[in-house]
């Protein structure tokens, strides 16, 4: 049964499915990846639950790897993710600052099309919202075409491909389907390294010292995905590459490491954490660090860079150490996203 037959089905007003559509009109839903509705130790293992258990994400056979997940993972990481979530929660909000920002973005976004009729909805592909009731908010707002924009600058199976599944999934169970377009990743789209570049400078420039060492920490990936084709490698290259060109910098001043490795297979290297331990171990003492694959500040920036590799190389020696926040809701961010819809919608308006 679809949504909007669903509704009918329940508000006893059967066959007016037609009145919740309005024919022409395109909208857009962002999704992100996700977050545990609250920092209890049960919110978060039915969130890792969800995150682990899907295919894109864990390869290995589930016959192998959920009785794992059930009986080691989700016994044991919870408490220590809970943890973590309550040193970064937003307490204003009551909610993690991934919900916070990825909700702003799509309000600010809404804001810059709202002009031209042009509905916006955020989602979230573990979790709430979920990326089944975005679609549902936009019908109901009279769409018949929806754009999807994964907020992942990189593609990735296990970002960008998972979330263009539940899509489709969630459109498997209408009767009357809208149609769908969905976003291509942009690792060195001029809108998005033309905004890392800016958020760098602005970032640098509120700094009272200059570190010796910028550093680019990417989300990890298992090197047997990128062997078995995932262009995520490729793409994260891809970016470094324009980047360094946008701010004139080299391999050496801004190198690129990996970070969030789980699991005892060997990840894309290097790896953050010992990366700057060991510059610590040599003599750097002042380092930066930015997230260039996150669009939005989360768990992976706020808590493990911001606080683990924090201390880490403070730890191994070192004496300065500053994150750059990601986008976020900033207005850099918003154009971005209105630059890469207005440009995926033509021929749709």
């Amino acid at each position: 049964m679809g949504f909007i037959d669903a509704r009918n089905r329940r508000t006893g007003n059967p066959g007016t499915a037609a009145a919740f559509v309005r024919p022409g009109t395109a909208g857009v839903l962002l999704v992100n990846l996700g977050t545990p509705d609250g920092t209890d130790i049960r919110s978060v293992r039915r969130y890792l639950g969800e995150f682990l258990s899907d295919r894109r994400v864990i390869e290995a056979s589930p016959a192998i790897w959920q009785p794992i997940l059930r009986t080691v993972v989700l016994n044991t990481r919870p408490r220590k993710s809970a943890a973590n979530y309550k040193r970064i929660w937003n307490a204003t909000g009551d909610e993690s600052p991934l919900r916070t920002y990825t909700r702003g973005q799509a309000e600010g976004l809404q804001t810059r099309l709202q002009a031209d009729g042009i509905p916006v909805e955020w989602a979230m592909r573990y979790g709430s919202p979920t990326t089944a009731r975005g679609i549902e908010r936009l019908i109901e707002r009279g769409c018949d075409r929806i754009l999807l924009l994964p907020l992942y600058p990189q593609y990735s199976a296990t970002t960008t491909a998972t979330a263009n599944d539940q899509a489709f999934r969630a459109l498997m169970r209408l009767r009357r389907q809208p149609a769908l377009r969905t976003v291509p990743s942009f690792p060195d789209d001029p809108a998005y390294i033309e905004a890392l570049a800016t958020s760098i400078r602005d970032g640098l420039a509120g700094l009272d010292w200059k570190p010796e060492v910028l550093i680019a920490s990417f989300h990890g990936l298992p090197v047997e995905y990128v062997q078995r084709g995932d262009p995520y490698m490729t793409e994260c290259a891809q970016t470094m590459r324009a980047l360094r060109a946008t701010l004139g910098m080299t391999s050496r001043e801004l190198p690129m490491t990996f970070q969030s490795r789980f699991g005892p297979t060997r990840w894309l290297a290097p790896y953050t954490e010992p990366r700057v331990k060991r510059m610590a171990a040599r003599g750097v003492r002042r380092i930066a660090i930015f997230t260039p694959g996150f669009l939005a500040d989360c768990i992976e920036t706020l808590d493990e860079i911001g606080n683990e590799v924090r201390e880490a190389f403070i730890h191994a020696g070192g004496e300065k150490f500053a994150t750059i926040p990601c986008l976020n809701d900033s207005p850099a961010a918003i154009t971005l996203l209105e630059r890469l819809v207005r440009r995926e919608l033509e021929g749709w308006r």
